[in-house]
């Protein structure tokens, strides 16, 4: 997978995509918790070793570049609600922002080598995989 040298000379890589039954932004839920499905996350063989100790039942932070997000967004209606004020995109969760980092908390069901199953993501289908981190609990 290739990665973008953005203008300060960092760079970041996809690691994997999502495979999923959501292809269409304007239907897919806002949230995972608001019907996200179940999706593949498909992971480059480079990135093998890091997967090695990923379990079912681990809840997980996948980070994604939302690729079809309009960066040059930076004031929405939350939700697109056009009854709401317009808030400034660093208060809200849209998916259109500068950096379109997408944030999705969501629990490993099955790891199959580099084909992981996850619950409740409501990215879209081809959404580039950036990261995974465990969440944290509050004895840590």
């Amino acid at each position: 997978m290739t990665g973008t040298a953005g203008p300060d000379g960092f760079q970041l890589r996809a690691i994997g995509r999502v495979e999923s039954s959501l292809t269409d932004r304007a239907t897919a839920p806002r949230q995972g918790d608001e019907g996200g499905p179940e999706a593949l996350l498909v992971f480059d063989a480079s990135v093998a070793e890091g997967l090695s100790t990923l379990r079912p039942g681990a809840d997980v932070l996948l980070l994604t570049w939302l690729d079809r997000a309009d960066r040059n967004v930076l004031a929405v209606h939350p939700r697109g609600d056009l009854t709401r004020p317009v808030e400034g995109v660093f208060s809200t969760r849209s998916p259109d922002r500068p950096n379109p980092i997408g944030l999705h908390r969501v629990t490993v069901l099955a790891v199959d080598g580099l084909r992981v199953r996850v619950s409740d993501l409501e990215a879209l289908d081809g959404t580039p995989v950036l990261d995974v981190k465990p969440v944290l609990g509050a004895e840590r």
